[in-house]
Order: structure tokens, then C-alpha cells, then sequence
């Protein structure tokens, strides 16, 4: 056995001993008062937080709650005027993003928060327009609900067929 490796072999195990001997030590040791930290008023925390008031994780949220507000002042359109698309797109939206806050770090309750009620303005918003078509239709709810799919199947289906064609000019100049 060389010397390089007794040496390493001698680093690996005080490596190892070294969290259970200072275990050991810290028993005998004297306990001393904790170091209090001073409090901080709340415009000290909001200024200092990582979701605080000087970084997008606050300033996004506030200026989300102007589409929320916007999915309310609809409440009193007639839902003929509204768009299910876009209402569907705020439905997934709010409720996709609301999971997400909790997951990224920091966690951002305030972000979650706005989604939530974006998702549920979304839902208030998509069942006014369904009962609305399902009332002109007098079908079912599912029934005019496969009929929009199927629209917005022919919708997408129709712009993928201008960008192919375009797509062969292009390739043919």
C-alpha cells in the first residue's frame, strides 16, 4: 500500500468521524441565549421578501388581477357577445398556473391566488356561454359542447391548410 492511498484512506475516515465528534462535543458545551434579531416592520419584510415589492413576483400578480377584473365587467355582456375560446384559454390559464406557483421557488401565493380566480372566472364564463348556446339549441350541454369542439377542429384545420399552402409558395419561389 502506498503512502497516497494510507493517506486517503486517512482523510476518508476523519471525514467520516468528524460529524459524530462534533455531536459529542456539542454536549458538553455550554448553552447560550440565542442572538434575538430585530423585527422588521412590514415594509422592511415586503422590501426584503423574494416575492417583495421591488421584483416581478409581486408587480406580475397586481397587474394579473386588471384580466381578472375584465373577466368580471364581462358578467354583464350578454353571453352571445363572448368568446368561448378565449374564455377556455382563461379557464386553463388560471388553473394551470395555479399549480405552478406552488411549485417554482419562491413560492408565490399572491401569483396563485390571481390564478385561481382567473380559472374560476374562466368556469363562471364558459358555463354562462354553453347554457346560452345549449338554451338557442335546446340540446344538451355535452351535445353543444362536441359542436364547438368540432368547430374549433375545423377552425385549426383550415389555418393549417393556409400555412402548408404558403409553405409550398414559398418552397416553389
Amino acid at each position: 500500500m502506498s503512502s497516497r492511498t494510507g493517506l486517503r484512506l486517512f482523510q476518508t475516515f476523519r471525514q467520516l468521524r468528524a460529524p459524530a465528534r462534533r455531536s459529542i462535543s456539542k454536549r458538553y458545551e455550554t448553552s447560550q441565549a440565542a442572538p434575538t434579531i430585530p423585527t422588521q416592520s412590514l415594509a422592511q419584510r415586503l422590501w426584503t421578501s423574494p416575492v417583495g415589492v421591488k421584483t416581478v413576483h409581486f408587480w406580475a400578480p397586481v397587474m394579473k388581477w386588471l384580466i381578472v377584473l375584465a373577466g368580471v365587467s364581462d358578467f354583464a355582456r350578454p353571453a352571445e357577445n363572448l368568446s368561448l375560446t378565449q374564455n377556455l384559454a382563461l379557464t386553463a390559464t388560471g388553473a394551470i398556473w395555479t399549480r405552478w406557483c406552488f411549485v417554482i421557488k419562491p413560492r408565490n401565493v399572491l401569483l396563485a391566488t390571481v390564478n385561481f380566480f382567473l380559472g374560476c372566472v374562466g368556469v363562471a364564463q364558459v358555463t354562462r356561454i354553453l347554457m346560452y348556446q345549449r338554451s338557442i339549441k335546446n340540446g344538451t350541454l355535452s351535445q353543444v359542447a362536441k359542436e364547438d369542439a368540432k368547430d374549433m377542429a375545423e377552425t385549426a384545420k383550415g389555418a393549417s391548410r393556409d400555412v402548408a399552402a404558403k409553405a409550398k409558395d414559398a418552397a416553389g419561389a
